[in-house]
């Protein structure tokens, strides 16, 4: 990657690792480290960690993600890993698709500290479709809304994990009606049928945010968002049950934070 700084004519720190990706953070770092400059989006301090853990445990699942082995899909930049690793899970494998994406995770890991996590540079749904371990719990926070098939990423996660964390905003058509901006990204509707199972999608186009080295979004120059009935049906139709959720506000969307087990 040609536009790195080859050399730093300054004494080292942790501030010049993270000004490798300067403008290209979307993350702030957590609260107990004000000395360091990233993003604005506080994930190393998300609340919506805390809150799966809590209902992972009203689940029934004894000490929510402490000890437990943990799949993260797209780990961003890897605030979501940290927090994890400060609940005590006992692994964190963290599957980063996106390259320079990976490498802020390395060097948040190396910055911040996260001994119980590893971050893996690959396709996530290529791993689950291959065999390998089996998981306690996954977590797909801001995943499902970045995928072609969303659907298939569902019953991946039914054979491999026991329980799942998810947030993920979905197509909601008042709020596609009351908010234009994000609203022009959609196109078409499309009927789709995967494992048996029809449902409806929406077409969202990137656009312009593809030309930022910063971007965060899927693979390719489109994804397909989900209805919420659809995304409760098709977790459903795999084996999962006793559902936790609560909606949240955002400005990308209508948003859905569930956990649930099998």
């Amino acid at each position: 990657m040609t536009d790195f700084k080859h050399c730093f004519g300054i004494a080292p720190s942790d501030q010049n690792a993270l000004d490798l990706f300067a403008g290209e953070w979307s993350s702030r770092p957590p609260a107990n480290r004000p000395d360091l400059k990233a993003g604005s989006t506080a994930l190393f301090d998300d609340e919506r960690i805390a809150w799966a853990h809590r209902q992972l445990i009203d689940l029934g699942i004894a000490g929510g993600f402490t000890g437990r082995d943990v799949l993260e899909i797209g780990p961003l930049e890897g605030g979501h890993s940290y927090l994890l690793d400060r609940l005590g899970a006992r692994q964190v494998t963290a599957i980063e698709a996106n390259a320079r994406a990976y490498l802020k995770c390395l060097i948040a890991k190396e910055v911040l500290g996260m001994p119980r996590v590893r971050f893996q540079l690959g396709d996530a749904l290529a791993h689950l479709r291959a065999p390998g371990p089996r998981y306690d719990i996954a977590v797909a926070c801001g995943i499902l809304y970045h995928l072609v098939n969303p659907v298939e990423l569902f019953e991946l996660l039914a054979a491999r994990c026991d329980a799942l964390f998810l947030w993920t905003v979905y197509y909601d058509p008042e709020f596609v009606a009351k908010n234009p901006v994000p609203g022009a990204k959609f196109s078409e509707t499309v009927a789709m049928e995967h494992a048996g199972l029809p449902h409806t999608v929406h077409r969202f186009n990137y656009g312009p945010s593809l030309d930022w080295k910063g971007f965060c979004g899927g693979g390719d120059v489109f994804s397909y968002w989900m209805e919420q009935p659809d995304i409760l049906a098709a977790l459903t139709r795999f084996g999962f049950k006793e559902f936790r959720t609560q909606q949240e506000p955002n400005v990308h969307g209508s948003a859905l934070m569930l956990v649930t087990r099998r």
